[in-house]
């Protein structure tokens, strides 16, 4: 029987690592590192992303700014707040809530922030810093998905891994970070054929496809790792993921759960992201 991985355990552990790092700055004297949150339109899901994020940067003592722009908000409205965070220099990182209202270019807007304020790792400048190796912010669940299997206590380097779905927020560059940490990849989406036989082969599995309960257990080789990234709402309100977990755990040696799985990891890791954009900006 594989073990389960929660997420939402190994965040209260990085937290707490957090947490004395900022009261420490605090004890100092020192600013406290502060995050700024920009939601435009009232999204109830983003709403709840919103709240679950400045809940998480507060419980370890770190300041956030909320900016709620409306649902009819304009390109330049938007760019014109991320533009005042930008330069406010008691500001450390910025987050833009996505998606943005239909109308609104994702892209141009968070290509204006501050590439050294980025938390969510997106800018373009990240986006090439994660490419050639060079230091810089990190997608959030990407990172997330790297720490749980580090708690897996799998080593990466000379394993097959398999990810399924190429998103710039998840597949891509979790294949990156895999691929740097050792791993042979191979991305796999929409157009892939022999997808079963192709997962088979992983040791290492990362599914991100949005298919409630797709990956059973014929798609998973004996003592693999497994991260289920999927958070899908079944049409009796019950949240899954895209691996049908009870079919998957007695082959695998470990996998992450859906609910309290990756989800908890990627808010933690925007945490971190936002107090390395503090200590980079205090260095």
């Amino acid at each position: 029987m594989g073990e389960l991985v929660y997420g939402s355990e190994l965040s209260k552990e990085l937290r707490a690592e957090m947490k004395l790092t900022v009261d420490q700055y605090r004890q100092k004297g020192m600013r406290i590192p502060c995050l700024a949150v920009i939601l435009v339109g009232d999204n109830p899901a983003s709403l709840s992303y919103v709240r679950g994020k400045e809940k998480a940067v507060a419980s370890i003592g770190m300041e956030s700014r909320f900016f709620h722009l409306p649902e009819d908000a304009s390109q330049e409205d938007v760019e014109k707040v991320i533009a005042q965070c930008n330069e406010d220099d008691t500001i450390d990182a910025v987050l833009l809530q996505l998606p943005l209202p239909a109308g609104l270019d994702e892209t141009h807007a968070l290509n204006t922030i501050d590439p050294d304020k980025d938390a969510d790792g997106l800018h373009v400048i990240n986006v090439g810093r994660l490419y050639s190796g060079q230091k810089g912010f990190v997608p959030c669940t990407p990172a997330g998905i790297m720490e749980l299997l580090k708690k897996m206590n799998c080593s990466i380097s000379g394993k097959r891994a398999v990810v399924i779905g190429r998103s710039r927020l998840v597949g891509a560059p979790v294949a990156r970070l895999l691929q740097d940490a050792g791993a042979t990849v191979t991305v796999c989406h929409s157009k892939t054929q022999n997808l079963r036989d192709i997962c088979k082969e992983a040791d290492i599995l990362v599914a991100a496809i949005g298919r409630p309960n797709f990956i059973d257990s014929s798609y998973v080789k004996e003592g693999a790792y497994v991260i289920d990234v999927g958070i899908n709402r079944l049409d009796n309100g019950k949240l899954v993921g895209d691996v049908l977990t009870e079919d998957v755990l007695p082959h695998v040696t470990a996998i992450t759960p859906v609910p309290k799985g990756v989800g908890p990891m990627t808010i933690c890791m925007l945490v971190r992201n936002t107090l390395y954009a503090y200590e980079e900006r205090q260095s």
